[in-house]
């Protein structure tokens, strides 16, 4: 890289590090963290350990941001500082120092740029995962099965436990619906930008003459319901179902008697469980997923209310088209605000989404 170039990706990065830190406002995050280690100090701090040791991590995660901050801060400075020096006398051996430490500069502060956009407490929460075809019976089915598949294939190259919850299968291929728990840290941190309608584009299989096809499924994901947050559920707001589970299900579902329906009357949630052996587990797990919508709502409802004062026009389109795959006649896949695309659309569905993941997430800023 020229030194020209290299001294302008500097600068980039420093206005991107300026605004990383007014998002976390410094001065705030500084007074919290010394305001914990006061209460830390209180001999009733460890009264309740479980508490106790959430807090600790709350500030420990914290402290890092902050810290990060300023090493960030202070390496692109140095990096800058000997721009300016080969500017004035050109060093072949210091040009060469100069390179070698860029590279590590932006990895780092990279690093720090996801660690931020992933600062929020339900940010390392476990992710529900629901997946619904649109219109178009077989060929939607089948779609929503191909995704079914590719955040499966996303969560075991990422580390994460995928279990499903439910799985309704399709009349003739693919499937009804699904709702899965894709257990790991960040999880919902790393997938709530795939909330929305994705959109696909092939030559139908299903189409004996071979015409091209455009299908649509809708993808919501949520953070799964964290016990140390209340959210308070009057039952008379209830109206609960049971029974037989339905649809074949195969080796996605336990055989059950006991399936149980939940809507939330007042917001019109409805969500159902039928994997689990018997009534009691399954109001359980519908209770915890209505917990985990209900949080969600309060989440985008907070977002929105911070994007506003904030004077930002954009909003949170989470019903909208967000991304197309394109199978026919020439193959990509592009995330329509974000603009990332790339070619290999076998390398995608094999649940290689990272780069979609974090050109969503760098938006954000």
């Amino acid at each position: 890289m020229e030194l020209y170039e290299l001294k302008q990706t500097l600068e980039t990065n420093k206005k991107k590090l300026k605004a990383l830190g007014d998002s976390l406002d410094l001065a705030k995050l500084k007074e919290e963290i010394a305001a914990f280690e006061e209460r830390q100090a209180d001999e009733h701090f460890w009264d309740d350990p479980q508490s106790a040791q959430r807090l600790i991590r709350e500030n420990n995660t914290k402290k890092e941001l902050y810290d990060t901050y300023f090493k960030n801060e202070a390496a692109i400075e140095d990096l800058l500082a000997m721009c300016d020096d080969l500017n004035k006398a050109y060093d072949e051996d210091l040009f060469a120092l100069l390179n070698e430490e860029y590279g590590d500069v932006l990895k780092n502060f990279e690093d720090y740029e996801i660690k931020v956009l992933l600062s929020n407490d339900y940010d390392h929460s476990n992710a529900i995962l629901e997946i619904h075809p649109g219109a178009g019976g077989t060929e939607s089915q089948d779609w929503a099965q191909m995704l079914f598949r590719m955040y499966q294939r996303y969560a075991q190259k990422s580390g994460y436990s995928f279990e499903v919850l439910d799985y309704q299968d399709g009349d003739e291929a693919g499937m009804k619906s699904c709702s899965v728990l894709i257990k790991g840290d960040l999880a919902y941190g790393y997938l709530k930008g795939e909330t929305g309608v994705h959109r696909l584009v092939r030559i139908s299989p299903f189409d004996a003459s071979g015409r091209r096809h455009t299908s649509f499924a809708s993808v919501e994901i949520t953070p799964e319901f964290n016990n140390e947050i209340e959210i308070n559920i009057d039952d008379k707001d209830l109206e609960v179902d049971t029974m037989r589970s339905s649809g074949a299900g195969g080796q996605h579902i336990n055989k059950t008697d006991s399936a149980v329906r939940i809507k939330h009357i007042p917001t019109g949630i409805v969500v159902f469980s039928q994997t689990e052996r018997s009534q009691i587990l399954n109001r359980e797990r519908c209770m915890t997923m209505l917990k985990s919508k209900l949080y969600q709502r309060a989440i985008i409802e907070k977002e929105n209310q911070m994007k506003a004062l904030k004077g930002e026009q954009k909003s949170i389109e989470w019903g909208s088209q967000i991304r197309s795959y394109i199978f026919c006649p020439y193959t990509l896949v592009k995330d329509h605000r974000t603009n990332y695309e790339e070619g290999n659309v076998d390398k995608v569905m094999d649940g290689d989404i990272n780069d979609f993941i974090f050109a969503y997430l760098k938006s954000q800023i």
